[in-house]
């Protein structure tokens, strides 16, 4: 099938999260993607959980198959000369190359922009790195909940007693993934138009700091007024209800009533609160005990409907509402199967398994599961074969532990 990045060529020499995620968006819709993965145990990703059954393997890792969908899979050696020119030799004809190397190492391999450039000009390099290619900051080691924490978002985060909190697992990762994808397909299209490639250094810290997760809004008060934006406690809120509550069979969260207190007494069948003065306005609800008078209705109410009960109620009503889903839920739910989010994949070793879909829907331009995660080294006959290497030769270099 002919997709919108079917001519793209992909040389990729990322590991971990965010590289493999940067070049998963290209392979998805099309993008023809070499993944180069060091010989022996190959990308660090495979050895990251959850895995199939709860069994370490390095073709069952649940992060490495979503990863590394549509990619092709060679093994190399960069720190031998001959891994360093078979590189040199797959840039003459490729169109994209990410890596995500600490900033240096590239130009210790001699395989920095400059040299790349001159033997591709067209060549389109993005480098993934913690803190920038330049900067004091350079060669620091960082890890996501690091970078993080050194956004500012961090601080802002938690309970005001207690120890600031980090967002959930690798969503810093994840994001810097997509901003290095976008700023790589910009780069990929100036280059096409102009037939002059660039050098694209992307910063995971600088991707969270132009991030619109709280740190915006922390920024600009800061800016403003100068005012540091300080940690809520959720226990003090005045307008209500919102937040997480328990209900009959589960949670949900009701987000900012305020102003539109209307639409609760409409959600909860009782017409009397609409008007009543204790509730009504948001000033009436920062009164002493409001609080607490509320809540002696709305608990028990909560308590005796399921999610699916609220939900239908409150979206009818106009509360913006929603159910705390567990992933059964989630992989069940009618609505995202009716879209066809979800893609099941059939994978060599791991099996027939359900993984997360398209990430945008468009009819013109397909997102396809063309082939599973690759098992480790699986295309090096295929990929080194067109450079040139006899079966012979490679197997040699398979001995020596080059590929």
């Amino acid at each position: 099938m002919e997709q919108a990045l079917s001519d793209m060529k992909v040389l990729d020499l990322t590991w971990y999260i965010a590289g493999p995620y940067c070049t998963k968006l290209l392979a998805d819709y099309g993008a023809d993607v070499i993944k180069v993965e060091p010989t022996g145990e190959g990308d660090p990703a495979r050895r990251m959980g959850p895995f199939l059954n709860d069994e370490p393997h390095l073709e069952k890792s649940g992060l490495f198959l979503d990863l590394n969908t549509n990619k092709k899979s060679i093994t190399l050696n960069l720190k031998s000369e001959w891994g360093r020119r078979a590189i040199r030799d797959l840039v003459k004809d490729v169109d994209i190359l990410v890596e995500n190397f600490r900033p240096g190492v590239m130009e210790g391999f001699g395989l920095d922009y400059k040299t790349l450039e001159a033997i591709n000009p067209r060549l389109v390099m993005t480098s993934i790195s913690n803190f920038g290619q330049t900067g004091p900051y350079r060669d620091f080691r960082a890890s996501e909940i690091v970078i993080y924490g050194m956004g500012g978002a961090m601080f802002c985060n938690g309970l005001p007693e207690k120890a600031p909190l980090k967002k959930a697992l690798t969503a810093t990762l994840f994001q810097g993934g997509v901003m290095a994808a976008n700023a790589t397909m910009m780069a990929y299209l100036l280059a096409q138009e102009t037939g002059e490639g660039q050098w694209v250094d992307v910063s995971l810290m600088e991707t969270q700091l132009g991030a619109v997760d709280r740190r915006m809004a922390q920024l600009l008060t800061f800016q403003w007024n100068k005012t540091v934006t300080y940690r809520e406690d959720p226990k003090g809120r005045q307008v209500y209800p919102m937040g997480i509550h328990r209900c009959k069979d589960g949670f949900f969260e009701c987000i900012g009533i305020g102003v539109n207190w209307p639409s609760v007494g409409r959600m909860m069948d009782m017409p009397e609160l609409v008007d009543d003065p204790r509730f009504s306005n948001v000033f009436a609800q920062m009164q002493p005990g409001n609080k607490e008078a509320f809540e002696v209705l709305w608990i028990p109410w909560c308590l005796e409907h399921t999610k699916a009960e609220i939900i239908e109620k409150g979206q009818k009503a106009g509360v913006l509402c929603g159910p705390l889903a567990s992933m059964e839920e989630v992989v069940a739910d009618p609505h995202w199967n009716a879209r066809g989010f979800f893609a099941e994949i059939d994978h060599p070793v791991a099996g027939k398994l359900t993984y997360p879909g398209r990430p945008i829907k468009a009819d013109d331009m397909p997102w396809v599961i063309r082939t599973p995660a690759p098992l480790l080294g699986q295309d090096n006959d295929e990929v080194y074969g067109k450079l040139g290497y006899s079966k012979e030769h490679l197997a040699t270099l398979r001995a020596t532990g080059i590929i």
